[in-house]
């Protein structure tokens, strides 16, 4: 049955008493128990967030459907046949886009897998509230003051006081996302080579003149002195890896896209995944990493195998090599998704408008990999939501939830605190691997 046909609220009280009959559809997974963590694993976490709205069906090619092409007579990618111009076979269903060839050896080691057409149930095709949705872990919610991420922050912190006021969660990249907003604290670090530089409190008269004034035992001094500290400290680390000798990147454009909603662009990501790795290596207390790459809204000339959304998948590919590099610890898993998908057809402009559901990627020794995972219905037209676009067969939610189970160690009652309306999506047991 398509997630769209599912209920999207059901209080605890119901949920706990579905669980509790035998053969539920909704039945806890038995590892869980009664109330314990399913397990207490020590895997990392990174999120990388695609704003603007990806196109997963260029990413991701359903070649086997003859609908494709007639739906993309412009800008679909090609079947494969062996050349560089066209994808790479993953199966008789799915391909790869040739800019994304570098993850092909990932998904043949069994630790690269997909869903196909995930999302959020909210309908709205609003980058702003969509990305809201996503980083607040609640759909069709406006208001709230802690992502989610942050949230799973303060889960994770230390039971003791020693250490519990130190960040667990890291971002990079973006200045302030929301998803790392709330009371938990938190590592925030510039994008590109802002990242390996001091500030101005690298100039010591200037640094004394403002430490004097921000000297006090009062909160906001405090928290001062806290980031200025930081941001010496990551520099440091930084610099002292030879980060700082990387090639400078070419300059941001003067206006970003409103869809990018403050994160850099894509071709930054390389950088900025290596400055995560590095800090994330350096530092264990910290679990959960944030990237963000914006300039995803692909409108017009949005290309083939070739253009604009060719070079972003290309920079994202080397991101997630450096960060496969960088996080192939047993339950360290790294998430890829974007707020919505495109529309099934290409428009008048050689490009596509907003979409529902979108491929949602999955990377991690404790994947179930080297395969699709959930619904895939296919492009006919009476297959598409409202006839335009791939419909959401499964709740990004539900697809964190078994992440965080098997990464995380979180237990069901964690994971209904962290998303609010949370129904436990059976389809998935098999996304992530349970030794």
């Amino acid at each position: 049955m398509p997630f769209d046909s599912h209920p999207f609220s059901i209080s605890r009280r119901s949920l706990l008493g579905q669980l509790a009959l035998a053969g539920s559809a909704w039945a806890a997974p038995a590892a869980w128990g009664q109330s314990g963590r399913a397990a207490n694993p020590d895997g990392r976490l990174v999120l990388v967030f695609l704003r603007g709205a990806y196109d997963g069906l260029s990413a991701l090619v359903p070649y086997a459907d003859r609908n494709y092409y007639q739906l993309r007579p412009n800008i679909a990618i090609a079947a494969p046949d062996g050349s560089a111009q066209t994808a790479l076979a993953l199966d008789s269903t799915f391909a790869l886009h040739p800019a994304l060839s570098p993850l092909l050896p990932l998904w043949q080691q069994g630790v690269l897998a997909v869903l196909p057409a995930a999302g959020s149930p909210d309908p709205t095709r609003s980058h702003f509230d969509a990305q809201h949705h996503w980083e607040l872990g609640s759909p069709r919610k406006s208001s709230a003051s802690q992502g989610w991420m942050n949230h799973l922050a303060s889960l994770k912190a230390p039971r003791s006081d020693s250490g519990a006021d130190k960040p667990g969660a890291l971002g990079v990249g973006e200045a302030n996302p929301f998803i790392l907003a709330g009371p938990a604290p938190v590592q925030r670090v510039p994008r590109g080579q802002a990242a390996t530089q001091k500030g101005a409190l690298n100039n010591e008269r200037t640094r004394d003149s403002v430490l004097k004034l921000y000297g006090g035992e009062d909160s906001l001094s405090q928290a001062f002195r806290a980031g200025a500290q930081s941001r010496a400290q990551t520099a440091q680390t930084l610099n002292e890896n030879d980060m700082g000798a990387m090639p400078m990147m070419a300059g941001d454009r003067q206006e970003m896209l409103a869809a990018n909603n403050g994160a850099p662009p894509a071709r930054g990501l390389l950088l900025d995944a290596q400055y995560l790795g590095t800090l994330m290596r350096q530092n264990r207390r910290l679990r959960l990493g944030f990237l963000s790459a914006g300039g995803w809204d692909t409108h017009a000339n949005q290309g083939a195998s070739t253009g604009t959304l060719a070079n972003n998948l290309a920079s994202l590919a080397q991101a997630l090599l450096q960060l496969r590099q960088d996080f192939s610890q047993p339950h360290d898993v790294v998430v890829v998704c974007s707020e919505f998908g495109r529309t099934s057809a290409e428009n008048g402009t050689r490009g596509t408008d907003h979409g529902r559901g979108n491929a949602l990627w999955l990377m991690g020794n404790k994947v179930q990999g080297g395969r699709w995972h959930g619904q895939w219905t296919g492009l006919a037209p009476g297959d598409l939501n409202e006839g335009r676009d791939l419909p959401v067969h499964h709740d990004f939610r539900g697809v964190l939830a078994q992440v965080l189970k098997a990464s995380q160690g979180l237990n069901l009652t964690e994971l209904e605190a962290l998303f609010p309306g949370l129904v436990w999506d059976r389809d998935l047991d098999e996304l992530m691997r349970t030794a």
